[in-house]
């Protein structure tokens, strides 16, 4: 399946099986926005891989359990 052109937002990308679909995404063409809670470095190192197979990456940073938190994140990745 190609996704080029399209973003996805993964919660919990930052590791395990969050980590396994941002990149499966990215090597499917897809940009991906990283989304972690406390675990930053790592979720850089999740964006570092996804821009070496040729996509864009952003960490963002959001405690998915808060409305404000989940619609400020929402809105950071689709700008």
């Amino acid at each position: 399946m190609d996704l080029k052109g399209k973003v996805a937002l993964v919660t919990g990308g930052s590791g395990g099986i969050g980590r396994s679909i941002c990149l499966d995404l990215a090597a499917k063409g897809c940009d991906v926005a990283v989304n972690y809670f406390s675990r930053h470095e790592e979720a850089l190192k999740v964006v570092e891989e996804v821009r070496r197979l040729g996509c864009r990456g952003i960490a963002v940073r959001a405690d998915v359990s808060k409305m404000d938190e989940v619609e400020a994140m929402v809105e950071t990745v689709v700008r």
